[in-house]
């Protein structure tokens, strides 16, 4: 189990990088839909390139994006609105199917390499 830590300590800030990153244009640019595609589009990567318990990539990179939101409101740069601010722990939700969609997509990969 530590040594599975170890080898996912890059894919762990990666889905940190891409939380924060998430987080970030959802402030700027104040787009629910936009901040799911990139939520979304971060966990399929993620559920694909390391498949095994996808719901850690959903948390990893679903709970960045309100402590961005948070960092920005205490920074006092930008301020994000309460409606945003609710709105970014919806960001699970397109999480999900992303994580569990790129984890599936994987495995029928390697199903079908093996079956040639």
């Amino acid at each position: 189990m530590n040594e599975d830590l170890k080898g996912d300590a890059f894919f762990y800030l990666l889905a940190a990088v891409c939380g924060m990153g998430t987080g970030w244009a959802d402030v700027v640019v104040d787009d629910l839909l936009f901040t799911a595609l990139l939520v979304l589009s971060s966990c399929i990567l993620l559920g694909m390139l390391r498949p095994r318990w996808p719901w850690r990539w959903v948390l990893t990179v679903g709970t960045f994006v309100p402590l961005t939101e948070l960092a920005a409101y205490l920074v006092r740069t930008v301020k994000p609105s309460r409606a945003q601010i609710y709105g970014s722990f919806l960001a699970f939700l397109p999480g999900i199917a992303g994580a569990y969609g790129g984890a599936v997509m994987r495995r029928v990969m390697d199903n079908l390499r093996l079956g040639k």
